[in-house]
């Protein structure tokens, strides 16, 4: 007698979820994405580290979102990857989440806030935060560090919160190296509020047009076209909860390749 569709479905999942246990990793599904809605509602997720016990994450080469230096200020190393639906294909780059733990007994239960700047490929739950090593040591009590650490993986409770930069921090355009005349690639960072950023327009001085730049990867948007690019440009970026910002002429005429312009 053949076996059943179902007999062979069963032995197949089993089959799988055998062979990424042997391999030391056991991929669950992502979870439906994290929209920009703020509440008291916390849900779970898994969290590991990676890097240095107390290191701050991709400062090189920036990982999957561009970001650079984070373990500068504003991020502080305070950072993190996110899988599938906080990542959101980059777009998830730049919001910030609140994170606890209260196991095992070294955790302090207290919430920390971390920013996404990296993307998480190998998800052990339906949200699945990879953090820093300075991150994850962060929702510990005092001086038992590295007895966090070396349990490896927590469960912890998560939310979207609103990003809140120090005063004296601006919203930041990086003109990516490889920029020329007729292709400009710009890095959005240190965004308020969302974090994130969804849409990017630039507008020439003394013109009305906007002119829409698509999605590079991570946090950079770029433009291809046979206009020679000359500024000053305005640029207007949106976030994912629909907030528009416009700064004005923040791309100088004289704008130079794998150089970062700041709002006023």
């Amino acid at each position: 007698m053949a076996p059943s569709s179902s007999s062979v479905l069963l032995v197949a999942a089993l089959f799988a979820v055998f062979v990424g246990s042997a391999h030391g990793i056991a991929k669950v599904p992502p979870g439906p994405n994290i929209t920009a809605t703020y509440g008291d509602k916390w849900l779970e997720a898994k969290s590991t580290w990676y890097g240095k016990p107390t290191g701050a994450g991709p400062k090189d080469n920036g990982g999957a979102c561009g970001y650079k230096d984070v373990d500068k200020a504003p991020y502080d190393g305070m950072t993190g990857c996110g899988n599938t639906p906080i990542f959101k294909d980059g777009r998830g780059c730049g919001s910030c989440f609140e994170l606890k733990c209260d196991k095992p007994e070294s955790c302090s239960d207290e919430p920390v806030i971390i920013h996404i700047t990296d993307d998480n490929e190998e998800p052990i739950a339906p949200y699945h935060f990879d953090l820093s090593g300075h991150a994850f040591g962060s929702m510990v009590k005092k001086g038992e560090e590295q007895k966090l650490r070396s349990a490896g993986e927590l469960e912890v409770k998560f939310r979207r919160v609103k990003c809140k930069y120090p005063k004296d921090t601006k919203v930041t355009f990086h003109v990516e190296k490889g920029s020329n005349p007729n292709y400009l690639g710009l890095l959005v960072k240190y965004v308020d509020g969302d974090g994130d950023v969804v849409g990017v327009d630039i507008k020439k001085k003394g013109e009305d047009k906007w002119i829409e730049l698509k999605e590079s990867w991570g946090a950079v948007w770029r433009i291809d076209t046979p206009k020679k690019l000359t500024g000053p440009f305005t640029v207007r970026y949106t976030t994912e909860g629909g907030t528009k910002k416009e700064i004005e002429d923040v791309i100088p005429e004289d704008w130079k390749a794998d150089k970062s312009y700041e709002s006023k």
